[in-house]
């Protein structure tokens, strides 16, 4: 049997985050927004939650799967249940 090699977070839906430092994060594979202000988004993603704080978020694009956010951020960080 051929297996094709996939990455992981395909396979599996894993979250992908991509952070351009302290001003972007784009987010894919995410399951949709658990809280959003000017300094928090959280959102929940199959293997728990990511929370991002900082300050002057702004949601610049938001789709099914994948969002990007603006602003200054200062945490990330990843609650599993």
């Amino acid at each position: 049997m051929n297996q094709f090699a996939l990455p992981s977070d395909i396979v599996s839906d894993l979250p992908r985050m991509t952070v351009l430092g302290q001003l972007h994060v784009y987010i894919e594979n995410h399951q949709g927004l658990v809280v959003y202000s000017e300094t928090e988004l959280t959102v929940k993603t199959h293997t728990g939650m990511i929370r991002i704080q900082g300050t002057d978020f702004v949601l610049k694009m938001m789709l099914p799967q994948e969002l990007l956010l603006e602003g200054k951020i200062n945490d990330v960080s990843y609650i599993t249940s």
